[in-house]
């Protein structure tokens, strides 16, 4: 745990885009400390998901969002309960716990996440929700690991071991979510 906690800034540094120094509507940089982040997966409630948007910037190429999302223990064999944004990728980079994440071009019993809801408006744009059948890949993960899931790409945890957070990256080229 403390090895995460102090790879956070290296990994923030690498994902947080440094934007043109004449345009002075975009920042330079953004820093979220360790603590603010270890803040945030203490204070996630322990058996339901919580999505906790920390910040969410400005930048050349659209915005920038940094959160901490946590999910209880699921144990297999049920339905992949998954999601897919349209326009924004994510990157994950788990701070504890382990599961198996499962991904897909497809899902059934889809669902459109409210427009106006908080959900689309402050934390992942225009995004559907479903059930993945066919599933595309399948892999564990587990604490210090690194996810990339680009638009357009169901996911979902076919099972969680131990409850698991994760800090979440999303990039959003439209700028469709609010700034915080």
């Amino acid at each position: 745990m403390k090895t995460s906690i102090r790879l956070m800034p290296i990994f923030l540094a690498a994902v947080i885009s440094i934007v043109h120094a004449d345009n002075s509507d975009f920042k330079v940089a953004t820093v979220i400390s360790a603590e603010k982040l270890a803040m945030a997966q203490a204070g996630a409630p322990a058996d339901s998901v919580s999505d906790q948007p920390i910040s969410h910037v400005e930048s050349a190429e659209g915005r920038l969002g940094i959160g901490v999302v946590h999910r209880p223990v699921i144990a297999p064999g049920g339905p992949v309960a998954a999601i897919m944004h349209h326009k924004q990728s994510e990157v994950y980079r788990v701070m504890a716990g382990s599961g198996v994440l499962v991904t897909s071009t497809s899902m059934s019993e889809v669902v459109a996440i409210d427009p106006d809801g908080n959900i689309v408006r402050n934390l992942t744009g225009p995004s559907d929700r479903g059930v993945i059948d066919d599933i595309d890949n399948s892999q564990p993960i587990k604490a210090g690991d690194v996810i990339i899931i680009p638009a357009g790409v169901a996911h979902g945890f076919s099972q969680i071991d131990e409850a698991i957070t994760y800090m979440v990256v999303r990039v959003d080229p439209e700028r469709l979510v609010a700034l915080k």
